[in-house]
């Protein structure tokens, strides 16, 4: 092994100090597993997500919105909860809101959850449904052990929502981390940046 892998395992074991004890809230009268975002608790991962092992966990950092329809761009912060019950999906939840130039909390903002559902030609469909009023289903696969990206294959939009016609996102592991891109063609406007962020693991 080389010195920048012992370097990266002991780097892991390090921010696994403070995260490898959490989990998320559980119910202790359900008949059923809770779900859980710490590979060490609960149900066994299902072999079919093993390509998505990397992502499982509670993760909050900061991020930045911006579109040409958007008075910005504006600073954002996030959790994203990545969870499973033993069964072959993962589980998705994501709350953000919106920061002021000295980090302050201005109010909520986007709101999505779904499910990750891997297939066995390593194809990957993720489900979102966002509280704006849009689904989508996305399909992609890995590029490697630590990234993922996947495209918009429907958007669905109830009579209300803003005008969304595709979007493309782009998850991977940068030094621990969970970072994100994503893209998106709404309100006529052709396919370009729309959300990044940078998110550190808080569990698992």
């Amino acid at each position: 092994m080389t010195a920048s892998g012992d370097e990266a395992i002991a780097a892991a074991e390090k921010r696994a100090e403070s995260t490898r004890v959490r989990n998320l809230p559980l119910w202790d009268d359900l008949p059923i597993p809770n779900d859980t975002a710490n590979l060490r608790e609960g149900p066994n991962l299902n072999d079919a997500c093993l390509a998505l092992l990397p992502i499982v966990g509670v993760w909050r950092g900061e991020g930045e919105v911006g579109y040409p329809t958007i008075d910005g761009p504006r600073k954002f912060a996030q959790q994203l909860t990545i969870s499973h019950d033993g069964r072959p999906f993962l589980i998705h939840e994501s709350r953000s809101w919106l920061l002021d130039e000295d980090g302050n909390v201005i109010r909520p903002a986007a709101r999505e959850s779904g499910f990750w559902r891997p297939q066995e030609d390593d194809t990957i469909e993720l489900l979102l449904t966002h509280n704006t009023g849009i689904v989508e289903l996305y399909y992609g696969k890995p590029r490697n052990q630590t990234s993922w990206e996947l495209g918009t294959d429907a958007v669905v939009r109830t009579a209300t929502a803003k005008d969304v016609t595709a979007a493309q996102r782009l998850y991977g592991l940068i030094e621990g981390s969970l970072g994100y891109v994503e893209e998106r063609a709404m309100v006529g406007q052709e396919m370009q940046p729309h959300t990044s962020a940078l998110l550190h693991r808080v569990v698992g």
